[in-house]
């Protein structure tokens, strides 16, 4: 339930990617094709990626698609993975997002008050929308997170069944 909007979120912002791509192709022909630049369309692109990468870390994270060196973890029994995640998703995720939400939303605030646009002459106006995505990308990242605890909670804390929790094919349990 609760993991399911980073699904969708994800695949919602991964249409993001065509866009970037499209934006990038419209910058390097006005570039050098045509010997005209435009200051909007290079903040664009820095926007769309900024939006990319912040708002799919919950997509990452419930994919279970994140980097990690896999050298001994792949080898550990579930049990162990499991303790091992909830671990590290406690005592460093769950904190880091907590931080990055708290001391961005001062940030977006600032932006917003003071109408904050590029600085540069052509650039885009509104930027509050563009930082915005940092504490709305955590928030994802920490509601993820919460449903990460709970499913390997349930592997190492219950009792009696040893079957897997219900969860679909993405990994995700129904909490």
């Amino acid at each position: 339930m609760i993991g399911n909007i980073n699904i969708l979120v994800g695949r919602v912002i991964a249409w993001l990617s065509l866009l970037l791509v499209l934006v990038t192709v419209l910058d390097v022909s006005l570039r050098y094709f045509f010997s005209a630049g435009s200051v909007a369309v290079q903040e664009l692109e820095w926007h769309i990626f900024s939006f990319l990468f912040l708002l799919t870390a919950g997509y990452t994270q419930a994919k279970d698609a994140h980097v990690r060196v896999d050298v001994f973890y792949s080898r550990f029994p579930r049990k162990l993975k499991a303790a091992v995640d909830f671990l590290g998703t406690l005592v460093f995720l769950v904190p880091f997002c907590i931080l990055i939400i708290w001391t961005s939303i001062p940030f977006v605030e600032s932006a917003y008050m003071h109408g904050e646009g590029s600085p540069d002459p052509g650039g885009l106006p509104y930027r509050f929308v563009v930082r915005s995505a940092v504490p709305l990308g955590f928030c994802l990242l920490l509601l993820q997170a919460l449903v990460d605890l709970a499913r390997n909670g349930n592997i190492l804390f219950r009792r009696g069944s040893h079957s897997p929790p219900n969860s679909d094919s993405s990994g995700i349990a129904d909490v």
